[in-house]
């Protein structure tokens, strides 16, 4: 699997420091050949113990779709259909256990 877009890590990274983000990943068709220039950008997080965002989840997507220059959908774990979750193949970007 090859990453379809440039990857904007020092951004990512300081994303994830700023909103307590564990590992940020990618999954979806930025991983697959049938990636185009409309594709939005699957993104799955995962927070540090304690510092579930709230409202912030769509600041943090905002964020994440400026820093890409494209749409972000942003998802955790929890917010995936459990059937669809054991489906996908996420590519880890960013892991930090910070706090």
């Amino acid at each position: 699997m090859a990453i379809q877009i440039p990857i904007p890590l020092r951004d990512l990274e300081n994303l994830c420091k700023k909103y307590h983000i564990r590992q940020l990943s990618l999954f979806g068709s930025v991983l697959r050949n049938d990636f185009t220039a409309d594709s939005d950008i699957d993104v799955l997080v995962e927070f540090l113990p304690g510092h579930t965002p709230g409202f912030e989840f769509f600041r943090i997507e905002e964020e994440l779709s400026r820093a890409f220059n494209r749409k972000v959908d942003l998802q955790t774990k929890a917010f995936l259909s459990r059937y669809f979750r054991d489906t996908i193949d996420p590519v880890p970007l960013v892991n930090t256990d910070e706090e």
